[in-house]
């Protein structure tokens, strides 16, 4: 059974910057594409960021693009995501997943497992 934890999300004014760490356990998961999403109130959740499973491919959302970066770190099985200029629109619950496939996957029906979610709350 795999496991994802989430954390480093937390309260930042706009124009801030945060990095979220998702860590893995249970299987490696250095094989496999990861991703990103996340859920504002009152809203579907929504794609944010993928990564392959060398990271030599990326894929980004366009709300996001410039801004985010992810990025992994096999040897610790986990994957970040460093995010600068925060603004109040990236105010959410984010969450990491894991992808049986190949390649970066933005649809959520791509993705198998995925983590609890940490909170991240930009004000303005």
């Amino acid at each position: 059974q795999v496991q994802l934890v989430e954390s480093g999300g937390g309260l930042v004014q706009a124009g801030g910057s945060l990095r979220l760490s998702c860590a893995a356990s249970g299987r490696t998961l250095s094989r496999y594409p990861l991703g990103w999403f996340r859920q504002a109130p009152g809203k579907e959740r929504e794609f944010v960021a993928a990564i392959s499973w060398s990271g030599g491919s990326t894929y980004y959302a366009d709300s996001v693009k410039g801004r985010f970066t992810i990025s992994r770190d096999n040897a610790k099985n986990t994957v970040y995501l460093q995010m600068n200029s925060l603004n109040a629109e990236d105010t959410a619950v984010y969450f990491c997943a894991v992808s049986w496939g190949t390649g970066v996957k933005s649809q959520e029906s791509e993705y198998a497992y995925w983590g609890q979610g940490t909170q991240v709350t930009v004000s303005s």
